[in-house]
């Protein structure tokens, strides 16, 4: 599968939203609109191009801006493409400034998300707007639906979504992993983890990564969407950044040579509010082992 980095930009303005109306393009965009940006250029920095798009389509020009979230999208016109777009917030340099529009727009509106109907707007901005999400659908014809899994029956065994997490108490310190198996309507199907002894966060995140990895091979699944909380961690995942500490290395080839297993791997940024169980079974592990700590000292 094709991977293509794109960046976007959220600008807000008296509580409404700017939005670009597409005056080019394949049918499913053409004349709908969307969120200022565009696709990365080779070696080009997601800020260096997001400033670049914003002055070049709008005649804006960027007075600061803050990374909001990265979300992975999978192309509805060829399935072959999956995007990764980085989304942030931007500050524009002048409040109420004019915008000038390239030949890519034909027209601007600042909205309300209430103000304009969902067939008015691109799926990637109902997406990255959050009006929408993106279930991952299988297009394998032969694939058993209903197998059961870990006693319960009545599961999509095709397509999954796993919340994971890892944690250190020390960072580093005493750490575990730990993730949440559902089916695509957040049923949960399986959960599980491991004390990993003295790493750090990020070790323990990474781990938690590949256990649900090895457990969905185990299951026979074709296709993963993965829910993690650690922005840093989803970033170096999809490839936007690259991984200094020489500790991670192994463990994200091992992670590498897992996702090779599977027709789709997605790995997405949820905030820590969202990812609750996986965070739950981290803890529960944790607490656990000391607990068994304590009684051993006795």
């Amino acid at each position: 599968m094709k991977q293509l980095i794109s960046v976007r930009a959220i600008i807000r303005e008296n509580q409404k939203t700017l939005l670009l109306k597409r005056a080019n393009g394949r049918a499913s965009i053409l004349g709908k609109f969307e969120l200022p940006g565009g696709k990365l250029g080779y070696g080009e920095q997601p800020e260096e191009a997001l400033t670049r798009y914003l002055k070049d389509d709008a005649g804006i020009t960027v007075h600061s801006m803050q990374l909001n979230d990265v979300l992975t999208y999978i192309d509805h016109d060829d399935r072959d493409i999956q995007y990764t777009f980085i989304l942030y917030i931007a500050n524009v340099a002048k409040t109420g400034a004019k915008i000038s529009l390239s030949e890519n727009y034909n027209q601007y509106a600042w909205m309300r998300l209430a103000d304009k109907g969902q067939d008015e707007l691109t799926e990637s901005a109902k997406l990255l707007l959050g009006i929408s999400q993106q279930q991952i659908v299988s297009i394998e014809k032969n694939a058993p639906n209903d197998v059961p899994v870990d006693g319960i029956t009545s599961v999509s065994i095709n397509n999954i979504i796993i919340y994971s997490d890892g944690g250190s108490r020390g960072n580093p310190g005493p750490s575990a992993s730990g993730y949440v198996i559902m089916s695509p309507s957040e049923e949960v199907i399986h959960q599980g983890g491991t004390y990993l002894g003295v790493t750090t966060n990020n070790q323990a995140e990474y781990h938690g990564v590949r256990l649900g990895l090895e457990k969905a091979i185990e299951m026979g699944v074709r296709n993963v969407d993965f829910r993690i909380d650690s922005l840093l961690v989803v970033n170096q995942l999809n490839g936007i950044y690259t991984i200094k500490n020489r500790e991670l290395w192994p463990i994200h080839e091992r992670i590498n040579q897992l996702v090779k297993e599977f027709d789709h791997v997605s790995f997405r940024h949820v905030k820590r509010e969202f990812n609750q169980l996986a965070d739950g079974m981290v803890n529960k592990i944790l607490n656990a082992h000391e607990a068994q700590e304590k009684e051993d000292a006795v």
